[in-house]
């Protein structure tokens, strides 16, 4: 068996997530610990899509958005804990407790850290942070279900 891990760049996650441009929502994993926790960091850049709609003069990065990059960075940490590798992909099942304290707009750098509450086969559970220079952005706990 390989050993775990600690850090992931993005060839990695490319490897690892099934998640492409646009929707890609996590550019580096600055720690990894499997089935525990994980720090990541998501670049938010004004040549994403979104900011053409969201708001024409004030872009300001969706909620919705934060929220995936964080189950995103939470789908790593739960699936690398198998010992299987992390290929597993993992579908969103709910978002409870999710409060938005910051706009995120481009040129910040977000930072997401996750915990895992909950590990088991097919189910895991993280309470997430994104926060940017400190400042929390957004916290809640995520649930989501795996394909195998």
């Amino acid at each position: 068996m390989t050993e775990a891990p600690t850090s992931l760049d993005i060839n990695r996650i490319l490897e690892e997530l099934p998640h492409r441009y646009p929707f890609l929502m996590v550019d580096r994993v600055v720690e990894l610990e499997p089935g525990v926790r994980g720090l990541g960091l998501k670049n938010v850049t004004f040549n994403e899509p979104h900011f053409q709609g969201h708001f024409p003069g004030n872009p300001v990065m969706p909620g919705v958005l934060i929220v995936e990059a964080l189950a995103q960075l939470g789908g790593i940490v739960v699936s690398a804990a198998d010992g299987a590798g992390l290929a597993r992909v993992g579908f969103l099942a709910g978002v409870n407790q999710m409060r938005f304290r910051r706009i995120v707009r481009p040129g910040d750098v977000l930072q997401l850290e996750v915990e895992t509450i909950l590990r088991r086969k097919m189910l895991g559970r993280v309470r997430g942070t994104a926060s940017v220079n400190g400042d929390v952005a957004a916290e809640g706990e995520i649930t989501f279900v795996f394909d195998s």
